[in-house]
């Protein structure tokens, strides 16, 4: 009443009463502190306490834990590392009577792991006053009672403990009555006796002060009413009652019975039970019976947030006389809280490639009970890389067992158990989901080992010739695959100038048209890379084949395409049926089917009297020559491949029915209707040169037998001479192609009247091939360098006694 005036006297008692003392008992702390702290106020500097700067309270995750409650009554400042107030600790509360009162508090430090245990002794401060139970008490004592008679008074209330809790009491003076207190009780001293008639009722004012700076107190009035008798008050049959109840007892239980005699008769041995001071919350789990002072439970009892209760019964008789017993309870702990995981720190995703044993998260696992209660064994389940590993206290580290791999498990679902030691044993569990991060640690791999790509010649540049497909288990750039051509050459030229890839789909695309007559082949190697860093590749082998197409006509090797001039055979008169008299030599560039060959006979003079071989290409005569047979023979003679569609060629074959060159003047009529030439000025020159014909004759003969010691043989076949190199490279030596044979021996039919003769050689299958106009003039070492790349496989064919021979006029 009296300490309302001076609020900041109070504070300041207050704080010059906080006293903070520090001391390091196997890495714990120690602070004292006054109750009812204002919000953030300091209690101790922790970095400075423990010798750890600021970076690393920061950096460790410094926190502060409690244990057995949900309040956050102190924290940390990580900016100052400063122990500051989070929330009004009231002692009362807290701790009730107790005349110790701490605050476990368990300060966590990771990476690595460390706990330090600090106490908070929270101290007492003198916020309460004293309370009596009554505002006004009331006493019926009879007139005769005797000087020196006692009265119990039930004693005044204090929240608070030691000095700042009750320490005396005053009475206010009157004539009747003095205080008489001592540790267990204060009664009023009957000091003069009582005259009802002089006075029937009295007023006293008692009042309790503690003993706290400043000192409060509390009044209560007492109201003495005179009676004529009554002097003997109730009586207990314990000073103290002692009971032991389990909590969760449900209501109704009994937990003791009190009992109180009274020595007088009728009303005032009548005794009545009822609780003395009881605190607002004890008032509604307990109840007493007023008749017969059974004490029942009515509330929750738990143990996990009051252990114990200290309750006092009055016993009151019919006239107003009482007396006071204290009842102790205490409340016996029950496993009825299950242990609870509290996921502390987790470290997600987690890398691939982290190595075993590598710290990924923390768990705290708490158990409200006590004891055996509470002692609490933590397990994980079975199939996981992972384990827990006992720390400090009741901290567990989750640790890896093995190498993660992504690709196999990407998310990892763990589900940990906790199981306390009661009876029954009660538990709880908690699941922890941890990713696995990507590392590149897959290069692509290609769907086959291999590839074929199969195009047709003379394709359209930009076509399609296969696709190339790599997978990458790995994630998002690590798994993203990208496709190139490696650097090389074909027939070369750079690899690039025949094919493309596309980078994302790997598509290979030619980029120019193929020529199955170049080459029909090649290989490419293509790289598939992912985005990973560093990138991962692989390599494979593209084989690109080429088909032929019919896309090459047949080339008439023999005889010689016309010029200025014209080629004739001479054919003698005595030829019989079936006589071979010219071949027809052709050869074409593709390959297959499209290069198989056959000839035809389109147009002749005299239609039945020569045939030619369908794949041989050979003239034979059909009949006998009689002499009504025209001597002017002409053939145009087609020749075809087997390409669908077909392509051919053609050409003129011209036979002379004769047996002597000096009927070649006889010819002027061929001249003149096949070629209007000079054929007079080309006689005359044939005449002057044939005496020099024998002798070239035998120049040459002896030269290209010399050449047969030193060069590849050449292959003769009729007027014509033919290297076998000079073949196209897909040339089958077989019967009935309709190419010119190795060693095929033809025999030559030769006139006397030859002065006027030449032989006619072919260099090649292509545009070099000599024209029908051109003669040969050389001297033997002159045919040297156009054989020289003649396959040495070639033979030459029998010049029995000469070739036939090529017409020119």
């Amino acid at each position: 009443m009296g300490d309302k005036g001076f609020p900041s006297l109070r504070l300041i008692f207050c704080f010059a009463s906080f006293i903070v003392t520090l001391h390091l008992v196997h890495g714990d702390l120690s602070y004292s502190i006054p109750e009812e702290m204002k919000r953030d106020s300091v209690i101790g500097n922790l970095a400075k306490d423990l010798g750890l700067d600021l970076r690393t309270l920061s950096s460790r995750k410094a926190r502060v834990d409690f244990e057995g409650t949900r309040k956050r009554y102190c924290d940390i400042n990580l900016s100052t590392g400063e122990l500051v107030t989070s929330e009004r600790m009231d002692r009362e509360s807290l701790c009730g009577k107790k005349p110790s009162c701490v605050v476990k508090v368990d300060l966590v430090l990771e990476n690595p792991l460390e706990l330090h245990r600090l106490s908070l002794h929270v101290q007492d401060v003198n916020d309460n006053s004293p309370q009596f139970n009554d505002n006004l008490i009331e006493m019926e004592i009879s007139e005769l009672a005797e000087k020196g008679n006692r009265f119990s008074i039930e004693e005044a209330h204090d929240a608070d403990i030691g000095q700042n809790a009750v320490q005396r009491y005053n009475l206010q003076k009157n004539d009747n009555f003095i205080l008489a207190v001592d540790s267990n009780k204060v009664e009023l001293v009957l000091d003069n006796k009582l005259d009802r008639e002089k006075q029937n009722e009295i007023n006293l004012l008692l009042t309790a002060l503690d003993g706290g700076s400043p000192q409060r107190s509390g009044t209560v009035v007492i109201h003495v009413t005179v009676l004529d008798a009554n002097d003997n008050a109730p009586v207990f049959s314990q000073a103290v009652y002692k009971a032991s109840l389990p909590e969760n007892s449900p209501p109704d239980t009994i937990v003791i019975n009190v009992s109180a005699t009274d020595a007088d008769e009728g009303v005032n041995g009548d005794v009545t039970y009822q609780f003395g001071h009881v605190s607002e919350d004890d008032i509604n789990i307990f109840s007493i019976d007023s008749k017969t002072g059974q004490i029942r439970v009515t509330g929750v009892i738990d143990f996990e947030e009051r252990s114990s209760f200290e309750i006092r019964v009055k016993a009151k008789d019919g006239l107003g006389l009482t007396s006071y017993a204290k009842v102790i309870i205490d409340v016996t702990d029950m496993n009825d809280n299950a242990p609870v995981i509290y996921l502390k720190s987790l470290t997600t995703p987690i890398p691939e490639n982290v190595s075993p044993g590598t710290e990924v998260g923390i768990i705290n696992v708490q158990d409200r009970d006590s004891e055996n209660n509470r002692q609490v064994r933590c397990s994980i389940q079975q199939g996981v890389p992972f384990k827990l590993v006992p720390s400090i206290k009741n901290y567990y580290s989750l640790v890896t067992t093995g190498q993660l791999d992504r690709e196999l498990v990407s998310d990892y679902n763990i589900t940990i158990t906790a199981t306390d030691e009661g009876s029954p044993p009660l538990s709880s569990s908690k699941t922890v989901q941890l990713s696995v991060a990507d590392i590149n640690d897959n290069p692509p791999v290609f769907e086959e080992q291999s590839y074929s790509a199969y195009v047709t010649e003379n394709n359209k540049p930009g076509s399609t010739l296969c696709s190339v497909t790599a997978r990458d288990p790995d994630w998002r750039q690590n798994g993203t695959v990208i496709y190139s051509l490696l650097p090389g050459e074909v027939n070369g030229a750079p690899v690039s100038s025949y094919l493309s890839v596309n980078g994302e789909t790997g598509v290979i695309h030619a980029v120019r048209s193929f020529d199955y007559e170049q080459f029909r082949s090649f290989k490419v190697h293509v790289m598939a890379r992912d985005n990973g860093s560093p990138p991962l590749s692989s390599n494979v082998t593209v084989s690109v084949f080429i088909s032929d197409v019919n896309d090459n006509s047949p080339q008439i090797l023999y005889p010689a395409p016309e010029g200025n001039s014209f080629m004739t055979e001479l054919v003698p008169k005595a030829a019989h049926g079936g006589s071979l008299v010219s071949k027809v030599i052709a050869v074409d560039a593709d390959s297959g089917q499209n290069a198989w060959l056959s000839y035809h006979i389109v147009k002749s003079t005299d239609p039945g009297l020569f045939t030619i071989g369908l794949h041989s290409g050979e003239i034979r005569t059909q009949r006998d020559i009689s002499e009504s047979d025209s001597m002017k023979q002409n053939l145009i003679v087609a020749v075809k491949d087997n390409g669908q569609p077909f392509l051919s060629a053609t050409c003129s074959i011209y036979l002379l029915i004769s047996d002597n060159l000096a009927e070649v003047p006889e010819l002027k009529d061929i001249s003149y209707d096949e070629k209007n030439s000079k054929l007079t000025s080309y006689l005359i020159i044939a005449l002057v040169s044939v005496s020099t014909f024998f002798l070239t004759f035998i120049i040459i003969i002896l030269g290209v037998r010399f050449c047969r010691r030193r060069k590849p043989r050449l292959l003769f076949d009729g007027a014509v001479a033919i290297p076998s190199a000079y073949l196209p490279p897909n040339y089958a030596d077989v019967d009935g192609t309709g190419t010119l044979r190795s060693a095929y021996n033809y025999d030559a039919y030769l006139t006397t009247g030859s002065r006027t003769s030449d032989f006619r050689f072919v260099t090649s299958y292509n545009d070099n091939t000599l024209p029908a106009d051109q003669t040969l003039r050389k001297s033997p070492s002159d045919f040297a360098d156009p054989f020289e790349d003649l396959e040495p496989s070639v033979e030459v064919g029998t010049v029995q006694s000469a070739s036939l021979l090529t017409m020119r006029f």
